[in-house]
């Protein structure tokens, strides 16, 4: 052993085949020769005197030595998570980048321009604001002749920053649930820090104050809707046996006004190993229909209709979606084909059916919607003045509207500019007013307003631009995966880019959950693209989304083809779009750095580790990542699913192939990273993140770490949160893409 001093404390240093560790009195830290040659043992950067308990590898049948990053709020944890966040504000705030980045991140999100998203609830437009005044919100309401007005007067129905001081909690606005038709009655949702668990009070919108001694549930992950103005339908922590593995509720009770909620009668349990289950009225000029939906696991669910207190099983598949209620009638979403009593309804259409003709009256079901070949329902919403339906044409918005009075539904048209993302952003079942908001990724958002039964759309609100968008372009591109399969990409860059492979490019994609990554204009989208155009393309940079499968861009079937075994394909998916841009000389890998988020977080630890000599910087937030214990973890075992149970040795076998917690190896040349995540994250454990950061940092990588203190599975609450985050990122991207 050569045994040397370093910041004036004896260490020592031994050489085993190649290998070094470096000894204190509590830790044993591993590196490679090579490593231990480009650190000099002072320069550590990122890695600076990090603390890594021995041993540093570990199979998936070896005791995990991070298990303690696990315990989200232990006091070892939370050290390790502070000295993390010190190292990486010292390596990356004192950047030349990060002051300007950060102050123009902040702008950007405080943009007294952006257009608010509206709520439709008893003759007043409803919302959350928040600015430097209000940094974790002001829940507002104004009528819609005063909202037309370019600076609406706005009358406060709940200042959430004054609620946090008032109770000494840092709470967060998670919606409003209302009774019609008059919504007098509400339930306000509240988190405790921005996570899935909220607390639920009922709330009075004629005197704008809480109920006293009104209906309220403590903090869970509850599901709760009004059946009546004396009656909820709930599920929630009801003690011990009441969660699903997922942590969700397994029983749903009705409760009455003035009973206690443990006296509150059930009307359904689910099994323990079901996602959740929860219950509601879905209402229409017709009847109403109530619902009690069995949510077997993230894809599948069992729905029962409630009868004077019983239940009654309905007939759909499984994978079916009940996405509302017309005229006494369900309207149903179908994620693969059915055949019923000599009908046959395609993937991807939408039916509308009588709940009878689901318990077995033999009734025929309406076939309402049936996509063209490069069509995918997107999203449907059910008014008494007509169904709106809102297609992807290759992944570009399209909105019809469905009048089904006559014997065939009648399909027309509503016209709004092309090559766009188009989303239902509020409807009025009471007045028929729809808002609908359009934008792409060169073109500010815009505000349209039409009655659902004359579909005329008039822009009211339009955002100024965040950055000039005058100097760029957007092409799609397709790129070739392994398989074969045509993969598109969004490419937004200057104009005339120099096609050198020396641009710097941001690459993001998510590839899950059936989730559609549409064209989003910068520092509106700010969970998924933040200010890119501000903070990335005006400086110089080109962004690249990738709509890998996975996603529900092109139907149900480009998800279902990632599905467990052949979840390995998203990663095949992105790695020909990054393949795509070297052979077009758009960049290079030296110059091309990827994020992901969540199961992109996944995707991306993923791809990394596979093909390390594609990228130059990864980012990787809020991420699943030993996907040996993911299930144990949270909500984990809700997305069974999705990836497949690592319990069982059949999934194991393939989930195993790619588990980035499990897969990570020293001596590799992995590009730089930096991984984020919340402390306050009820649904991806932060402990995904941080061990995979103790353990590559232990092998010596140059790997950072930022977890915000709250944020939920979001990452933040308040717009500055976001500003740092979004600043410390651009930061890393920066230093090591130019």
């Amino acid at each position: 052993m050569l045994v040397l001093e370093v910041n004036s404390e004896p260490k020592g240093l031994l050489w085993l085949s190649g290998c070094g560790y470096f000894l204190s009195s509590d830790m044993l830290l591993y590196c490679t020769r090579e490593v231990w040659a480009a650190i000099g043992l002072v320069a550590w950067g990122c890695l600076n005197a990090v603390s890594a308990p021995f041993p540093t590898q570990t199979s998936a049948n070896s005791p995990d030595p991070y298990l303690w990053l696990e315990t989200v709020d232990g006091d070892r944890a939370l050290a390790w998570v502070q000295e993390q966040n010190e190292r990486t504000f010292r390596q990356l705030k004192s950047a030349p980048d990060y002051p300007g980045l950060n102050r123009d991140a902040l702008a950007v999100l405080d943009s007294e321009s952006r257009i608010p998203a509206v709520t439709q609830m008893g003759g007043y437009l409803y919302n959350l604001w928040q600015d430097q005044e209000h940094p974790r919100g002001w829940y507002r309401r104004t009528s819609l002749a005063e909202f037309r007005n370019r600076q609406p007067h706005w009358e406060t129905v709940l200042d959430v920053d004054e609620l946090s001081r008032t109770e000494h909690r840092p709470w967060s606005f998670s919606g409003m649930i209302s009774l019609p038709p008059d919504y007098h009655h509400a339930l306000m949702r509240l988190s405790p820090g921005g996570g899935d668990t909220v607390e639920v009070r009922e709330f009075d919108t004629r005197t704008l104050a809480f109920v006293k001694d009104g209906f309220f549930l403590p903090a869970a992950k509850s599901s709760v809707s009004w059946l009546d103005a004396d009656t909820l339908l709930v599920g929630t922590d009801f003690g011990p046996g009441t969660l699903t593995k997922s942590g969700y509720p397994r029983l749903v009770k009705s409760w009455k006004r003035g009973t206690p909620l443990p006296d509150a009668r059930t009307l359904y349990e689910a099994g323990a190993d079901s996602m959740s289950a929860d219950g509601e009225r879905i209402r229409t000029a017709a009847g109403d229909i109530d619902l009690l939906t069995d949510k077997l696991s993230i894809w599948k669910s069992r729905y029962f209709q409630i009868l004077a207190g019983r239940l009654a099983p309905l007939d759909l598949p499984e994978t079916a979606v009940i996405a509302g209620g017309y005229q006494g009638r369900l309207v149903i979403e179908l994620k693969e084909a059915w055949a019923r009593t000599g009908q046959h309804f395609p993937s991807g259409s939408v039916l509308l059916a009588e709940p009878a003709a689901l318990r077995g009256t033999g009734a025929e079901i309406q076939l309402l919607v049936h996509p063209a070949t490069n069509e995918v329902v997107k999203d449907v919403v059910a008014m008494p003045q007509g169904i709106l339906v809102a297609l992807l044409d290759n992944v570009r918005g399209r909105m019809y509207r469905y009048d089904v009075s006559a014997s065939e539904a009648q399909r027309q048209f509503i016209p709004f500019p092309d090559n766009g993302a188009l989303s239902i952003a509020s409807t009025s079942d009471e007045t028929g007013d729809v808002f609908v908001q359009y934008e792409s990724f060169l073109s500010p958002p815009t505000l349209y307003h039409f009655a659902a039964s004359q579909p005329m759309p008039e822009p009211i609100k339009s955002q100024e631009p965040t950055f000039d968008d005058r100097r760029f372009e957007v092409h799609q591109y397709w790129a070739d995966s392994a398989d074969g399969t045509r993969i598109p990409y969004f490419l937004v860059a200057a104009k005339q880019l120099p096609l050198e492979g020396k641009n710097p490019v941001w690459m993001f994609s998510y590839g899950g959950f059936e989730i559609s990554l549409t064209p989003s204009y910068s520092g509106t989208y700010e969970d998924l693209h933040g200010a890119y155009g501000k903070l990335w393309l005006e400086r110089g940079g080109a962004f690249v989304l990738a709509n890998i499968r996975g996603g529900g861009e092109f139907g149900p079937a480009w998800h279902t083809q990632t599905l467990k075994q052949n979840h390995v394909k998203a990663f095949e998916d992105f790695e020909a779009v990054a393949r795509d841009l070297s052979a077009r000389k758009i960049t290079s890998p030296r110059h091309l750095g990827i994020e992901g988020r969540s199961n992109g977080g996944l995707l991306v630890a993923a791809t990394m580790l596979r093909h390390p000599e594609l990228y130059g910087a990864v980012i990787c937030g809020v991420p699943l990542i030993d996907m040996k214990r993911y299930n144990q973890l949270l909500a984990g075992d809700s997305w069974v699913g999705e990836y497949g149970d690592p319990e069982r040795a059949e999934d194991w076998a393939f989930l195993s192939q790619y588990s980035p917690y499990q897969k990570v190896q020293p001596g590799q040349p992995y590009p730089p990273a930096f991984f984020y995540s919340s402390t306050r994250d009820d649904r991806v454990h932060p402990g995904h993140g941080r061990k995979m950061v103790a353990k590559m940092q232990a092998m010596g990588y140059n790997v950072c770490y930022f977890e915000n203190t709250e944020g939920g599975h979001h990452g933040s609450v308040t717009h500055e949160q976001l500003a740092t985050r979004l600043a410390l990122a651009y930061t890393f991207l920066w230093q090591h893409l130019k």
